[in-house]
């Protein structure tokens, strides 16, 4: 009767190994096991574009801000300790910023903040609808006026000779 309960703690533990040495599970609902000692993720999306601040409530002091681009996520989550003034601001606070959706790695911007006791997180919903900036490897569109060929304009143009086999080239 004991071997059997030996071997089923030993693959007990052996199975939820692997979880702990995950280094964050980041989600918008709280990862793999929330709590409210855990991360926290939010997401910024065309119709939800959010704003986020952390107060300090025993001065209603913003001491963190960030508004958030449209597709991007920010995940933060507090350390106990480790703050530079053991009374106003002992602990820590871990964030990053990714692009959307990210569900793992490094917090590697910090800064120190107030307790538990005194912390409060305000998420502010901006004017929708707002887009995401576009990308820099995003190719020139063709159906943007500024960016058609000459022969594609009312004004006209010289139309693109053909190459020999059937295709046209670029000159």
């Amino acid at each position: 009767m004991r071997l059997r309960s030996i071997t089923a703690a030993v693959l007990l533990a052996t199975g939820l190994a692997p979880l702990g040495a995950v280094p964050g599970c980041y989600s918008t609902k709280g990862g793999l096991m929330p709590s409210s000692n855990s991360t926290f993720t939010y997401v910024s999306e065309t119709w939800s574009p959010k704003t986020i601040q952390v107060v300090d409530t025993r001065t209603d002091e913003v001491f963190f801000s960030l508004t958030l681009p449209v597709g991007k996520q920010l995940t933060f989550s507090f350390l106990t300790g480790g703050g530079d003034n053991p009374v106003v601001t002992p602990d820590r606070m871990l964030w990053e910023v990714w692009d959307a959706p990210h569900s793992s790695g490094k917090l590697s911007n910090q800064l120190t903040c107030p307790p538990a006791s005194a912390r409060r997180i305000q998420v502010e919903l901006r004017e929708v609808p707002e887009y995401p900036p576009d990308s820099e490897e995003y190719r020139l569109r063709v159906d943007e006026p500024g960016d058609q060929p000459d022969h594609w304009t009312p004004q006209g143009g010289e139309l693109p000779k053909r190459d020999d086999r059937g295709g046209f080239r670029a000159e």
